[in-house]
């Protein structure tokens, strides 16, 4: 009876149990899977010492009078403690597993037994809702959590980024771009560039992401952050959401040209847009400008402008300019740098008898390249051209052949260019010979006065040369006696027979004087021009073998050795070096390691436009650096280091287009030339190297021309500079002369062109280049140099020297005979005989 009791309480029972509608399939959980599931929850809630649980334990046992008891989901038995009747109460706690659900409440659940939970808790049926966007409805995540959320997401993508990649975490604007662009690819599970609430589910249970940390979960990205609420995340909402900035640069702002005039402000804005952009870089030949303490660009303004104060052309180049963080997006300014022309003719006044030929030249730089134009008496000559009156060479020569009386008159050479308009005049007279005066003969003749002459020092003396005809115009020699003074020019030596003069550098101030270094005497001499005489000898430190005119503070620097191993090298400078006062020398200040150790200096020279040269530089022997110099305080200013270019410089050339220097290294050996490098003289930082050009750098005059000697490689490299101050790319010459020393020339055939001629230091031929086209003649038969062991003073063993702007002719000289080229037909003019050890040459032009 009994036992047929008992099968009828379980029949009852499960039929209960089905009468309570356990929902099988909505919820998840059948009979069998169900029992397991209170089993740990009492394993769990036991290891988590539950008092109200272990009391229960204590009294009933695991399997007490609740063994049979079912409650129902989202709750477990408990016996009444008072009445000792078993109950029912709603679960304390839920399995931590993740796998969320909505529920019919509206409410966001982590799991399906949270449901059941709060369905006890609220006393109401809640039931698993299937549509995702009751994700979106609560309100439990704030937005402090939510931040809390992201900065998390964050977090964790940064140390799988380590993990990956073996680098330390980084925290600037561009590192966090870099992850969430990683993050959005990785939950970009199917990578159609949007993440929807599937790959949302899909990384939270990969990455086991729950609410651990927070109230929130991944499915609030789509609550907050979805603005378009298509319920998808494209990038640029993913982006906002992590407080990536999103920049914005128009594609016809990408580059701007801004143009303005030397000597002015100009103000460089940058056009990248975007809410809360960082603040914004300059960058100037991949140099960053923020940092820098520069003179002229100091200022970048509330709004990320550039400011460029007293524009020159140094300025000019390329600028970029980025949010900070984003340099993938940046804007490129080419700045140009407009100079107004500046001219000069030549020759300012000229007699000429009737029948012959007569020419006016006009030379003019500016930026960009002035138009020539010519006016007789104010009237333009354009219309009056014909075979006797021509213009030539891009209009910078008047050419008149078989000049009348009628072709007197003032000829104006007029240029212009988007800065300016600049003018001269070349006046011209035609009369008989018998009407000239002496002033004609004395100041007009070409060749007939003072000035245009070569000065060529050698052992016997000074000899003034005038090339047209290879004549002497004076002789100075060695016991000649200074002027107002009992020195002579060279003093006898007790072992030489007669007196010879040892010459070293010369240099012409201003066609005034000749300032030369004679380094057996410890002395630098001072031709007067006017006079044709040597007016004064100042005592330098021993062994003063190179000078340069410093003409923008007149001044002359002088490199001594010390001694003729270069013991103990020293600087020191002629002030007021073009006035008529007894001149001394003075050290550079202060003295110190940056000038007790030289090898060598480098001043810029000027030009018609660029008139002023604030600084140069000073080498060391045998070190990797650059130590630059303030020419007007004599002082030192920086260290500029090449170690990472493992550059000891040996030579060096400037150009004003850009502000550019090029440094040619020491050969790591005799076989191995080393590339050149190029040194922003705005920045003054390394940019790089020059491709792969090496050599001894030359800037022509005008600055856009750079020829390279690199006679290790036996190459002449030629390089046109832009006037944005760009470095085209080199085309080489190729030849075994090993050249010596170069000269530029104007040339006669085209405005605006150069030609450059080379000297041997072993053979017996010179080398004529026209720069714009690469085309090269050989002018032979010159005779052999000087050897290398007879001029110690430089590596310049035989100088060739041109004759200034306006120049026809070029003298080089031999071991015992000088040559005069004519540079307007290419060939040798004449060879002057009996003039040794002539390696010492100065042109000086109208006096």
């Amino acid at each position: 009876m009994f036992k047929c009791w008992s099968a009828a309480v379980l029949i009852l029972g499960f039929i209960f149990l089905k009468s309570e509608g356990r929902p099988v399939k909505e919820a998840g959980y059948g009979l069998k899977s169900y029992q397991p599931l209170m089993r740990l929850r009492h394993k769990q809630e036991k290891s988590q010492e539950s008092p109200r649980i272990e009391e229960f334990l204590i009294q009933d046992g695991f399997f007490g009078s609740c063994e049979n008891k079912y409650c129902g989901l989202g709750r477990y038995c408990v016996i009444n403690r008072e009445t000792g009747h078993v109950e029912c109460a709603c679960m304390d706690h839920c399995k931590r597993h993740y796998k969320p659900v909505c529920g019919s409440d509206g409410e966001f659940y982590a799991n399906h037994c949270e449901v059941h939970r709060a369905a006890c808790l609220k006393k109401q049926k809640i039931t698993i809702v299937h549509n995702e966007d009751c994700f979106f409805k609560g309100e439990n995540c704030k937005t402090t959590e939510y931040n809390k959320m992201k900065s998390m997401l964050l977090d964790l993508q940064n140390q799988k980024s380590i993990i990956q990649d073996n680098k330390n975490p980084k925290s600037d604007n561009v590192s966090q771009k870099i992850l969430v662009d990683q993050m959005f690819k990785y939950f970009d599970a199917d990578s159609n560039g949007f993440i929807d609430s599937n790959e949302l589910t899909q990384m939270i249970k990969q990455e086991e992401i729950g609410k651990d940390l927070s109230e929130c979960t991944l499915y609030d990205l789509l609550k907050y952050d979805d603005f378009n609420t298509d319920k998808h995340l494209a990038l640029e909402e993913f982006y906002r959401a992590f407080q990536v900035i999103q920049l914005i640069l128009p594609e016809d702002q990408r580059l701007s040209i801004t143009a303005t005039t030397v000597g002015q402000s100009a103000v460089l804005s940058c056009a990248i847009q975007g809410a809360l952009r960082p603040p914004i870089i300059w960058k100037r030949n991949n140099i960053i400008l923020n940092n820098l303490d520069l003179e002229d660009i100091n200022d970048f303004g509330d709004d990320g402008s550039l400011y460029i104060t007293k524009v020159t052309t140094t300025h000019m180049g390329n600028y970029t300019c980025y949010a900070d963080g984003y340099e993938h997006i940046y804007q490129t300014h080419i700045f140009q740098v407009n100079v107004p022309p500046v001219i000069r003719v030549y020759p300012e006044s000229q007699t000429r008898e009737p029948g012959v030929t007569a020419s006016l030249r006009c030379h003019a730089e500016g930026i960009p390249n002035p138009q020539l134009g010519w006016l007789k008496n104010g009237i333009d000559i354009t219309p009056k051209l014909s075979k006797q009156l021509t213009v030539q060479a891009n209009g910078s020569e008047v050419h008149i052949s078989n000049v009348r009386y009628e072709d007197t008159g003032a000829y104006t050479c007029i240029a212009k260019n988007e800065a300016g308009v600049d003018e001269d005049i070349s006046s011209l007279f035609v009369e008989d010979s018998a009407r000239k005066t002496l002033a004609n003969i004395l100041w007009r003749e070409e060749g007939l006065g003072i000035g245009n002459m070569f000065y060529v020092f050698y052992e016997d003396g000074i000899k003034v040369i005038q090339p047209v005809e290879c004549e002497f115009q004076r002789h100075i020699k060695p016991s000649e006696k200074l002027l107002g003074f009992q020195d002579e020019v060279c003093p006898k030596l007790e072992n030489d027979e007669v007196p010879r003069c040892v010459w070293a550098s010369a240099v012409n101030i201003k066609d005034k004087f000749i300032y030369v270094a004679q380094p057996t005497l410890d002395r630098v001499l001072i031709v007067d021009v006017q006079s044709q005489k040597v007016v004064q000898a100042v005592s330098t430190d021993p062994v003063p073998v190179k000078l340069h005119y410093d003409k923008s503070h007149d001044q002359v620097w002088v490199l001594s050795w010390g001694t003729m191993e270069k013991t103990s090298p020293t600087l020191q400078v002629i002030t007021l070096a073009s006035e008529n006062v007894p001149h001394h020398t003075i050290h550079t200040q202060p003295v110190g390691k940056q000038f007790d150790r030289v090898d060598d200096f480098f001043i810029p020279t000027t030009s018609l436009i660029i008139t002023h040269i604030r600084f140069g530089f000073i080498l060391h022997k045998d070190e990797a650096t650059l130590q630059k110099i303030d020419l007007e305080t004599m002082s030192y200013i920086k260290t500029i280091d090449l170690k990472a270019y493992t550059c000891v410089p040996q030579s060096l050339a400037y150009t004003h287009l850009g502000g550019l220097y090029f440094i040619g290294c020491k050969p790591f050996s005799s076989g191995v030339s080393s590339r050149q490098l190029v040194v922003d003289g705005v920045t003054d930082s390394v940019i790089g190297f020059n491709n792969d050009v090496t050599g001894t750098p030359y800037v022509s005059p005008d600055g856009h021309y750079l020829v390279s000697v690199s006679n290790t490689e036996g190459l002449v490299w030629v390089q046109y500079i832009t006037i944005r101050g760009e470095v085209q790319e080199a085309f080489a010459i190729h030849t075994n002369l090993h050249i010596s020393d170069i000269a530029f020339q104007p040339s006669f055939t085209e405005a605006h062109q150069y030609n450059v001629y080379c000297s041997s230091s072993y053979q017996t031929d010179a080398l004529f280049a026209e720069l714009s086209s690469g085309k090269v003649k050989m002018i032979k038969s010159l005779k052999e140099p000087l050897k290398a062991e007879e001029w110690p003073w430089s590596w310049k063993n035989r100088q060739i020297q041109g004759s200034g702007l306006f120049g026809q002719y070029l003298m080089t000289p031999s071991k015992d005979s000088l040559f005069i080229l004519d540079g307007r037909l290419n060939k040798l003019n004449c060879e002057i005989t009996d003039v040794e050890k002539g390696n010492t040459v100065v042109w000086v032009g109208d006096a």
